[in-house]
């Protein structure tokens, strides 16, 4: 069956890379998953990229695993950024109408999206991404599609989020020195949120949080708008750490217990818990632990992800509650009891989200961030925006897709 060009996507994480290729089926316009690729990476420190050719070398073995899965050559990818340098900031621009008929045109919507670039910003600090929130013709808001309308004075508001610029650099080394270029890069929880959040989810309100291994992602939509985005430095890494302290344990065999006994509640039953040590530790020694320590150094930790989620939600501009709640995801939503616990400490509804648009993913918790990544350049290709530069610094390339923010 004759295929269309593969799509890559390369979720750079903490602990892992995580590859995925799709491509359309003519036939059916649907995307299929010709490949997934889940190997270590070090290198990486809290979603940021420190050690430039370690990570280099691990993209390497991860796209070279996806191309022989796949059959087909992968000479560029769509990648994530993470790391809680990344942060939002509202902007405003304003423009003259330049028609002399008074006709809200392409080109004053692009100059009024530049002008809303216009912001000091700290040292070393970039834009990478512009989300319009409302157009304002001649003082009338809440306009979201400005185009041939009349008016003398174009304003919009804008989020922006921004990045530190040596981290971001220091990714797009680390994959350029592996031999591939790059379409676009998208913020970690953006990425999640294209293959996570529905459009009704967004319409009506609502919050993803994406825990992982070094940082926990979390953006918030109103009405269809991006409104609010964060990156927290801590995630379910920190969890096994504390649980390696707790249980005088090594890290390797808190993970093994994190997983296999871990929960986010008490619901009382056992009492204790019994792991034969690895030889070369213990001599084939048991340890005996706890299970109500163990959930309670579990709950504390996923309680101070929910404080700092909930600290940020009243940072928002929200103009009321989140009726669709929180949507959980990301390899550290896979703790029992976590839904249950979100619900007690946001009084929010909580679910866990699930991979839209794409069949056949496995363990798709894991997968959300590489499954949003081509779903977001599947969007593009739509728009016919295959022809971009390769590293997306240039805002020209993000103009052509502000619109799709705003599709119901």
């Amino acid at each position: 069956m004759a295929r269309n060009h593969v799509i890559a996507g390369l979720d750079i994480g903490t602990s892992s890379i995580k590859a995925i290729a799709v491509a359309r089926d003519p036939e059916t316009n649907a995307l299929e998953v010709m490949g997934q690729v889940n190997t270590p990476v070090f290198g990486v420190r809290r979603g940021v990229v420190f050690k430039i050719d370690q990570v280099s070398k691990s993209i390497s073995d991860a796209l070279s695993q996806l191309q022989a899965q796949t059959g087909y050559r992968i000479e560029d990818v769509y990648t994530n950024i993470g790391g809680s340098h990344i942060f939002s900031t509202p902007s405003h621009g304003t423009v003259v109408v330049s028609r002399a008929d008074q006709k809200i045109s392409e080109e004053d919507v692009n100059r009024v999206i530049q002008a809303s670039q216009a912001f000091s910003l700290p040292s070393n600090r970039e834009i990478l991404d512009i989300f319009p929130r409302e157009f304002i013709v001649d003082g009338q808001g809440n306009i979201k599609e400005p185009y041939d309308m009349q008016g003398l004075r174009l304003e919009v508001d804008v989020l922006a989020l921004c990045a530190f610029s040596p981290f971001l650099k220091n990714l797009t080394s680390a994959i350029l020195s592996a031999g591939f270029q790059i379409q676009d890069v998208i913020p970690s929880a953006l990425a999640s949120s294209r293959s996570i959040l529905t459009p009704q989810q967004k319409e009506l309100g609502v919050c993803l949080v994406d825990i992982g291994a070094g940082t926990t992602d979390m953006a918030v939509y109103e009405e269809g708008d991006l409104v609010h985005a964060a990156v927290f430095p801590v995630g379910s890494e920190r969890i096994t750490n504390d649980l390696a302290v707790g249980l005088k344990t090594d890290v390797e065999l808190a993970e093994q217990i994190k997983k296999e006994f871990g929960s986010c509640i008490w619901t009382g039953g056992r009492k204790k818990e019994k792991v034969e040590l690895p030889k070369e530790e213990g001599n084939g020694d048991v340890l005996v632990f706890s299970h109500k320590m163990l959930v309670k150094i579990i709950e504390a930790r996923v309680c101070e992800i929910f404080d700092q989620v909930q600290k940020e939600l009243k940072r928002t501009p929200l103009k009321g509650p989140l009726p669709a709640g929180i949507v959980l995801t990301g390899g550290g939503a896979k703790l029992p009891k976590i839904v249950e616990l979100a619900k007690k400490e946001l009084k929010l509804p909580v679910r866990m989200g699930k991979v839209q648009g794409l069949g056949g993913i496995e363990d798709d918790s894991l997968w959300s961030t590489a499954s949003g990544l081509v779903l977001s350049a599947a969007d593009l290709d739509d728009e016919g925006g295959s022809s971009m530069p390769h590293i997306s610094s240039g805002m020209a390339k993000k103009i052509k897709r502000i619109f799709q923010n705003f599709i119901p």
